[in-house]
């Protein structure tokens, strides 16, 4: 008996899955081929936007309004924001509420889309007349912090928010901070120092001295002076240095100023950040133990949480005070760099002491007795 006649004898034989499979690909590939057949692919129709009334819906509608109150807001703040600066106009605060006139008993109102359009072309007019003046109404940021402005916008624009703000001037601010008030303004046994450079040679990447500053014990300047180039100027470095051509042009000899700064820093401790590049650019030299490097101090390291802290980073975090928002001013770093030794001074000497001490102990112990 062959396998065929096996099967057909055998009809209540258990099926194995072998057949399951079979049987379920011959279902699926004969409904697909009868879905081919009976099913023609349809002509997909991309979507067009309404084009007669009755088409339009209530959400397009209001998609259409908001789409042109856009374009609208757009294109009045672009007018709006001329020459960087917020002009105060009347018309644009009228503007965005819609107005009501009594006219021989007859009410009419205005309609804000329109007003908006004309005050926007009217606040360009206005602002390109008012682009150059400056006063206390070139500025109109009534809920903006003046030090987010300076950040932006730039000191000059800060000082006119915080004058009609009625606040005192940051710079005023930094001032008192960092200057005793009422106290000696001559010579003291601790000086600090902060030099100005400018760039020469080519791309200005070499430097020379422009600026030399000196404050005392109590934050007062007792030297201050430019100093005239001894080579071509080819960067100035204002955004950083503050330096411009005509501080420099007049300024004094690099002899007479490097002769008159070590006769204050002789036999006096010196403050500065990272003072050796102030040295190096006098070609000065000054005893070690007499040096008071700001940038070099542990424990102010550990509080900026970097070898190397930049000044504007220890004032913020150590004195609270922010320098250094623009361009840089050689007094005010030296005013900075002297408050922030004040402040640790005691702790400071006692460690130098303490590391004498030890020191000299240390070097007892490894001499031989005779």
């Amino acid at each position: 008996m062959t396998k065929a006649k096996a099967k057909t004898a055998h009809p209540d034989a258990k099926t194995t899955a072998k057949d399951k499979r079979k049987k379920f690909w011959i279902k699926h590939n004969l409904k697909q081929k009868s879905d081919k057949t009976t099913t023609p692919k349809k002509h997909q129709e991309k979507p067009v936007p309404p084009q007669e009334p009755q088409q339009i819906s209530a959400n397009w509608k209001s998609l259409q309004q908001v789409g042109r109150w856009c374009r609208l807001m757009h294109k009045g703040f672009q007018d709006f924001f001329c020459c960087n600066i917020f002009l105060t106009s009347p018309q644009i605060l009228k503007s965005s509420q819609t107005e009501k006139t009594h006219h021989n008993g007859v009410i009419t109102t205005k309609n804000p889309e329109k007003d908006f359009k004309n005050t926007s072309t009217n606040s360009a007019t206005l602002s390109q007349k008012d682009c150059g003046r400056k006063g206390k109404e070139d500025l109109w940021f009534d809920d903006v912090d003046p030090d987010d402005i300076e950040e932006t916008m730039g000191a000059e624009a800060a000082e006119i928010m915080r004058k009609k703000q009625g606040i005192h001037s940051r710079s005023k601010e930094t001032d008192n901070a960092l200057v005793k008030d009422k106290s000696f303004d001559g010579i003291t046994k601790v000086v600090a120092i902060d030099c100005e450079m400018v760039g020469v040679g080519p791309a200005g990447e070499e430097s020379i001295l422009a600026r030399v500053s000196l404050v005392n014990k109590f934050g007062k300047c007792i030297y201050d002076k430019y100093v005239k180039p001894t080579e071509k100027v080819t960067d100035y470095r204002t955004a950083v240095s503050g330096i411009r051509p005509e501080d420099i042009e007049d300024g004094e000899d690099i002899q007479t100023v490097q002769r008159e700064v070590a006769d204050i820093l002789q036999g006096r401790i010196v403050v500065g950040h990272a003072i050796h590049n102030d040295l190096k650019i006098l070609l000065l030299d000054h005893p070690k133990k007499k040096i008071r490097d700001t940038q070099k101090y542990k424990p102010f390291r550990r509080i900026a949480k970097s070898c190397r802290p930049s000044l504007k980073v220890l004032c913020k975090e150590v004195l609270n005070v922010k320098v250094q928002q623009g361009e840089h001013s050689s007094v005010q770093d030296a005013q900075a760099t002297m408050r922030l030794y004040t402040l640790v001074r005691k702790q400071w000497e006692a460690e130098i002491k303490a590391g004498k001490k030890s020191k000299d102990s240390g070097e007892k112990k490894k001499r031989k007795p005779r």
